[in-house]
């Protein structure tokens, strides 16, 4: 059987975890992210045109009550004026919109919609990342820069659904998107906390807060 280099910590895997009439799923020895093998990976126009499909508008209250499962712990922990990127904000940048009516100040990223790479000479108090890293071709290389990017004490904020083990993954309806090709478990950000030597919180089922240490 093939070995398969973990898109998050580049270590070797043939476990195979997972696998539907879809895709064909693994699981890193390591850092126990999970996923989907890379010969199934959509090209960028037909993940595009999967994006193309979503309907979040800023002024969606629905869509809003989401995202404040991440906005409302994030608020508790930093104060206006901080500064932070929206990475992955979609077409309607509803965060943003929501995190600028109280005061703070956000740039926004998307590859797709908003594709400014002059973000990445910037640094920020804080940077969210909603319904994005299931996506990451390269999640090493993407969360890396953005840690780096991070001031000291400041926070990363990712939302997405967490595996809760391979009975349960088997018939998850989240690993069924084909755009989404990376899954993190608690077990997972607890690695990526302790190569980064952050504090970690998991305030909901879907999301977690990365604090960066600050300085001595």
């Amino acid at each position: 059987m093939p070995a398969h280099n973990c898109p998050l910590c580049r270590c070797l895997t043939d476990t195979e975890f997972c696998r539907d009439r879809r895709r064909t799923y693994w699981q890193c020895p390591q850092c126990e992210l999970v996923f989907a093998e890379k010969s199934f990976w959509l090209c960028a126009a037909d993940e595009k045109a999967e994006y193309d499909l979503h309907e979040n508008s800023v002024v969606d209250v629905r869509y809003r009550q989401f995202l404040n499962r991440l906005a409302a712990p994030l608020m508790q922990r930093i104060s206006v004026p901080a500064r932070g990127l929206d990475f992955g904000c979609g077409p309607g940048p509803a965060l943003q919109a929501m995190l600028q009516e109280v005061g703070f100040e956000v740039d926004v990223y998307d590859i797709f919609y908003a594709p400014d790479p002059g973000v990445f000479k910037c640094g920020y108090d804080f940077i969210t990342a909603t319904e994005v890293v299931e996506h990451l071709h390269d999640p090493k290389f993407e969360l890396n820069r953005l840690w780096s990017m991070l001031h000291p004490g400041g926070y990363l904020a990712i939302m997405t659904k967490r595996v809760q083990g391979q009975a349960a993954f088997a018939n998850w309806h989240y690993k069924n998107d084909p755009t989404h090709v990376c899954f993190f478990s608690e077990t997972t950000f607890y690695w990526l906390a302790d190569s980064w030597q952050a504090s970690v919180e998991f305030p909901a089922s879907d999301v977690v807060l990365l604090q960066k240490p600050a300085r001595t």
